[in-house]
């Protein structure tokens, strides 16, 4: 399996796999009526694609076969996750999730998580703010608003400022590089370890 980004050409293929996958894996937790007012077989591809195109949008594929999509937008608010109903329970979604996340690193993210996608959004980390009834053609469906919140960690990690560099910072700089030789094992002759400037870039 390997993922990459979406294309207009695409649009066509991810309606039918959101629709199969309402259609199967959704149906232990909704009715058929709502299920056909979930995924009605009928979707606005020029708004899909739109909306695809606006968000950082991706596209899993295995053996020249779509089998799973997701989209999240620059604010953090993931849209739309989906795997093939025969790819199931193959990493696939962790794997979109992974990237779709790592795509607004720093940034809180949410999403409105069906019954269905409840829990593999907790074992991620993500927690429940409200469950919620959204209509849909007239009819209700159950979901639930939950987040992931930025740990405090990587905000601190964050926040940083950037300057000119200083004669005071030579030392500094100088251990940071020769941790790194180090650890790639370029600690000996031939290499930037036997510079005896190495670090002094203020000079």
């Amino acid at each position: 399996m390997f993922i990459r980004n979406y294309n207009s050409s695409d649009c066509e293929s991810l309606a039918q796999l959101f629709y199969e996958t309402v259609h199967s894996v959704n149906a232990k937790d909704y009715t058929q009526e709502q299920q056909n007012a979930w995924a009605t077989g009928t979707v606005d591809l020029e708004a899909w694609n739109m909306s695809f195109t606006e968000h950082h949008t991706i596209v899993a594929m295995k053996e020249n076969i779509i089998v799973g999509f997701g989209d999240i937008d620059k604010s953090g608010y993931l849209d739309r996750l989906y795997v093939h109903k025969d790819y199931q329970k193959q990493g696939i979604a962790t794997a979109i999730c992974n990237e779709l996340e790592h795509s607004v690193y720093g940034k809180s993210i949410t999403t409105h998580a069906s019954i269905t996608a409840k829990q593999f959004f907790l074992g991620r980390g993500y927690e429940v703010i409200k469950e919620q009834q959204v209509i849909r053609n007239g009819v209700a469906l159950t979901n639930y608003i939950m987040e992931k919140k930025v740990d405090i960690e990587i905000k601190e990690a964050m926040n940083y400022t950037i300057r000119e560099i200083a004669a005071a910072d030579n030392q500094a700089v100088e251990l940071l590089i020769r941790t790194c030789l180090i650890e790639f094992g370029a600690n000996h002759e031939g290499t930037a370890w036997a510079d005896p400037y190495l670090g002094r870039f203020s000079e």
